[in-house]
């Protein structure tokens, strides 16, 4: 996988994690405040968008894994 690929798996996996914790009708619910943490991933990926520059990706670069398009 790619740098890109990865970081969007992580993304997704992120926001799907946050909203088990965060709604109330789910049967692993812990607090609503998880809800933040899927917000902070949403504005993150918003951000790389409009810049090119996402610093997971940067990291994961530094790491050996290959950047691709």
């Amino acid at each position: 996988m790619s740098s890109w690929q990865i970081v969007r798996v992580v993304a997704g996996s992120f926001i799907l994690l946050s909203l088990l914790l965060g709604i109330p009708g789910s049967p692993v619910f812990h607090s609503q405040w998880w809800l933040a943490f899927t917000a902070f991933v949403g504005v993150n990926l918003l951000q790389s968008g409009l810049t090119r520059w996402c610093l997971m990706e940067s990291i994961l670069r530094k790491f050996g894994i290959k950047g691709g398009c």
